[in-house]
C-alpha cells in the first residue's frame, strides 16, 4: 500500500522538535536549505534514477555514470547554481564519478600549490571543465610512503622541460580515480631530480590525452585497472593505471608556488613557507570526517527504521510480535552507532573552523599550530572512516538476512565506503603518526611550552597521572566533567606509559617499530577524547528548539558511556576507575538507551535523506517494507522469463538423467 507511513506511530512519540535538529544536523538553516533543495531536487529527476545500477554491466554502468555527471554539469549551468549547490547536487546523485576527483583533488592541489600564473591559467578551463583533471599520487608500489615514490621528473635545461618518467613497474601510477578512461590531465608526482641531484617529491600539471580525440599522447600509457569490490558501489569510477616513457612538458607546469626551478636548473624556495601546502591536506581530511558521519549516519537510519518494523517472537494471544528495535541486544548495538554519527558530524563541523583558522595563520606565517592541526586531523580521518566501515556492517547484521539484498542499499554503501581506510593513508599509518605526535608532546612537558589546542590536557600531566575517579552512583556519568577526565586520564596515562616503555631503548625507532600496537591504541584513545569533548563543547552552544538540547544530551551520553564501556580495559588497566564504578556506567548506558528508543526514528528523519538517496527499501520513510521487498523481486532480470536460459542444455538433461549425452 503505497502512501501508508507506517512509521507513524513511532514518530508520535518524539519528544523534541524535528524541524530544528535538521537544522543542528546540517549545520546552519541557510545549509539546510540548500541541502534540502538540491536533494529534491535529484530525486525528482528521472536521470538521476539509480535502483537498477547492480544489475548493469561494467561498460553499461560506467557509461550511465558518464551520463549522469554530464547531466548534472548541464544543470548546474542551467540553473546557475552556486558552488555550495552544485557540490551538493553532486553528492546526492550519489555516485562515485570522475568529477569527485577534478573538484576534489585536481581544483584543490592547482589553488594550493600552484602559483598566480599557473592558477590563472589552469582554473578557468578548469572551472569551465573544459580540461577534465586527477591526482596522480600513489603508484603500484607505494601509497602511504610518499617519500618512496619511483615517478621521475628529470630537467632538461638543453630544452627548457622535465621529462616524466616511469622507471619501473612499481612506479606505475596506481588507482587515481577519473583516470582510467575519462582525465585529459593530472596532477602527477616524481621525484624532483636537477643535475642528478634528487629534491623530494613535487606535484606537475601533465596532460594525458588528447583535447582532440581523446587518445593517449605519446609516451603515455593509460588503462583502467578493473573491478572492484562490490555490484555497481565504486566500479562506477574508472580508476587508473598511468605510465611515463619519457613524456616532456613545459618547466612551468612544476607545481611552483612553494619551490621553483630556475631556466638555468636551479632550485629555488620562494616566500610562501612550504608549511602552506599542508593546508590542502588539513582540508581533505577534514572533509573525509564529513563524508564518515554522512556514510554512517545513512546507514543507521536504514537500521533504524527498519528495526522499528521488523517484528520478531514475543507475541502473545495472538497479538504482535515485539519490535526488534525493543530488544535491549538491538539497541546496545545500534544506538551508540546513532550517537556516533551525530559526534562525527559535530567533530566535522569544529575540523572545518579548524582548517579555517590554520589556514589564515599559515598565511600569516603563524605554524604553531599545524603540528597538532596535522597530527588531529590525520586521526580523526583514521578514527571516523574505520568506525564507519564497521559500523554500515554492523547496520547490515542489524536488518537480518533481508540487509545481504542489494535493495537493502546497505551492500553497496558498505563496498563505496570502505575505501576511505586506506585512501589519503592507511588508517594504521595515520594513527602512528598520531602517536609519533604525542610522544614527542610528552618528551617537552616541562620545557615551558605549553601544550595548545586537542592536547592542552598535557599540561595537567601530574593531576591526571594522581586523579582518580570519584563517581559513586550511575547517575554522577551524566556529569560532563567526570566523563571528560575518565577520558583525558585514560590517554595522559596511556601516551605516558608508552613514552617510558620508549627510553628503555637505546635505538627509539627500534622502540617504536616494537612498540607500536601500544602506540596506536594510545593515539586511538587520544582521539576518541577529541570526539567526546567537542560532542561536549557542541552542547554548550545555544541550540534552540523543544527538548533538541536534551536529545543531544542523551545522544552524548550514549557515545562517551559506550565508548567507556567497551575500553574499559583501558580505564582500568591506568587505574583511574574501578570495576564498580565501570560497572556503574554500563547501568547508566542502559538507562539512556531507553531515553534514545522513543525517539530514534525522530533521529535519523533529522538527517532528511531523500528516499532516493538513501537508496534503500529497508530505510524507506513510509516503513512500507515487504510490499516493495516483493515488487523489486520481480523487476530482477532473472525474472524475465518463467523458464530460465540454460534450461534445455543443463537442468532438463539433469532432471532426465541424460547426462551423457549432454554437451556441459
Amino acid at each position: 500500500m503505497e502512501g501508508v507511513d507506517y512509521l507513524a506511530d513511532e514518530r508520535k512519540k518524539t519528544e523534541f522538535d524535528v524541524e530544528e535538529m535538521k537544522i543542528v544536523w546540517a549545520g546552519s538553516r541557510h545549509t539546510f536549505e540548500v541541502s534540502d533543495r538540491m536533494a529534491k531536487l535529484v530525486a525528482n529527476d528521472p536521470v538521476f534514477r539509480k535502483d537498477d545500477r547492480v544489475m548493469l554491466a561494467r561498460k553499461d554502468l560506467f557509461k550511465n555514470t558518464l551520463r549522469k555527471a554530464t547531466y548534472a554539469w548541464k544543470r548546474i549551468n542551467e540553473l546557475r547554481l552556486s558552488e555550495e549547490e552544485a557540490s551538493k547536487l553532486r553528492s546526492f546523485v550519489d555516485e562515485p564519478a570522475f568529477t569527485d576527483l577534478h573538484w576534489g583533488m585536481f581544483v584543490p592541489a592547482i589553488k594550493g600549490q600552484g602559483t598566480d600564473e599557473q592558477q590563472k591559467k589552469w582554473l578557468p578551463l578548469a572551472y569551465k571543465m573544459q580540461i577534465i583533471g586527477c591526482y596522480a599520487q600513489t603508484e603500484l608500489g607505494h601509497g602511504s610512503n610518499v617519500q618512496g615514490l619511483e615517478t621521475t621528473a628529470t630537467f632538461d635545461p638543453q630544452t627548457d622541460e622535465f621529462v616524466i618518467h616511469s622507471p619501473t613497474l612499481t612506479s606505475s601510477k596506481w588507482w587515481p580515480g577519473g583516470l582510467g578512461k575519462v582525465s585529459t590531465h593530472g596532477v602527477v608526482y616524481a621525484r624532483l631530480i636537477l643535475d642528478g641531484q634528487e629534491h623530494g617529491i613535487h606535484g606537475f600539471i601533465v596532460q594525458l590525452r588528447s583535447l582532440e580525440d581523446h587518445r593517449p599522447l605519446p609516451g603515455i600509457t593509460v588503462a583502467d585497472i578493473g573491478m572492484k569490490f562490490g555490484s555497481g558501489a565504486y566500479n562506477t569510477m574508472d580508476n587508473g593505471l598511468l605510465r611515463f616513457d619519457h613524456v616532456r612538458i613545459p618547466r612551468d607546469q612544476m607545481l611552483m608556488r612553494v619551490s621553483q626551478v630556475t631556466r638555468d636548473g636551479k632550485i629555488v624556495q620562494s616566500d610562501v613557507p612550504r608549511q602552506l601546502v599542508y593546508g590542502t591536506m588539513v582540508y581533505v581530511r577534514q572533509t573525509i570526517v564529513q563524508d564518515a558521519s554522512i556514510a554512517l549516519s545513512r546507514a543507521v537510519c536504514i537500521a533504524t527504521r527498519y528495526s522499528a518494523v521488523r517484528r520478531q517472537f514475543g507475541s502473545s494471544n495472538g497479538g504482535p510480535e515485539t519490535q526488534v528495535i525493543d530488544y535491549k541486544t538491538q539497541q546496545s548495538r545500534l544506538f551508540p552507532l546513532l550517537a556516533s554519527a551525530y559526534a562525527f558530524r559535530f567533530v566535522g563541523e569544529w575540523l572545518k573552523w579548524l582548517y579555517t583558522d590554520v589556514t589564515q595563520r599559515l598565511q600569516a606565517n603563524d605554524f604553531s599550530t599545524l603540528p597538532e592541526a596535522h597530527a588531529c586531523t590525520a586521526g580523526l580521518k583514521s578514527l571516523t572512516t574505520s568506525v564507519t566501515a564497521d559500523g554500515i556492517e554492523e547496520s547490515r547484521k542489524l536488518c537480518g538476512g533481508h540487509g545481504y539484498l542489494a535493495s537493502s542499499g546497505l551492500p553497496e554503501l558498505f563496498a563505496v565506503y570502505v575505501p576511505a581506510c586506506t585512501y589519503e593513508g592507511d588508517n594504521t599509518v595515520l594513527m602512528l603518526q598520531v602517536a609519533r605526535f604525542l610522544m614527542k608532546t610528552v618528551s617537552q612537558l616541562g620545557s615551558g611550552k605549553p601544550p595548545v589546542g586537542t592536547i592542552s590536557y598535557m599540561g595537567r600531566i601530574e593531576q591526571l597521572m594522581q586523579c582518580r575517579c570519584a563517581v559513586k552512583k550511575a547517575g554522577d556519568w551524566l556529569n560532563p566533567n567526570a566523563v571528560l577526565e575518565a577520558f583525558e586520564a585514560r590517554a595522559a596515562r596511556m601516551s605516558v606509559s608508552c613514552a617510558q616503555k620508549l627510553s628503555k631503548f637505546s635505538n627509539p625507532e627500534e622502540g617504536f617499530a616494537e612498540l607500536s600496537a601500544d602506540l596506536v591504541e594510545a593515539a586511538v584513545a587520544h582521539c576518541q577524547l577529541i570526539v567526546v569533548s567537542k560532542f561536549f563543547e557542541k552542547l554548550q552552544q545555544d541550540i534552540p528548539g523543544k527538548g533538541v538540547k536534551r536529545q543531544l544530551e542523551v545522544l552524548c551520553g550514549v557515545y562517551s558511556l559506550h565508548l567507556l564501556h567497551k575500553h574499559q580495559g583501558d580505564f582500568l588497566a591506568t587505574s583511574y576507575i574501578t570495576p564498580k564504578q565501570a560497572s556503574l556506567a554500563n547501568d547508566q548506558l542502559r538507562e539512556l538507551y531507553s531515553q534514545v528508543r522513543p525517539n530514534a526514528i525522530a533521529l535519523v528523519d533529522a538527517f532528511n535523506y531523500t528516499d532516493h538517496y538513501l537508496g534503500s527499501i529497508l530505510g524507506c520513510y513510509d516503513g512500507n517494507v515487504y510490499p516493495k521487498l516483493y515488487e523489486a523481486a520481480w523487476r530482477d532480470p532473472l525474472n524475465d522469463s518463467v523458464i530460465p536460459d540454460g534450461y534445455e542444455q543443463y537442468i532438463r538433461p539433469l532432471l532426465k538423467q541424460q547426462l551423457r549425452v549432454a554437451k556441459l
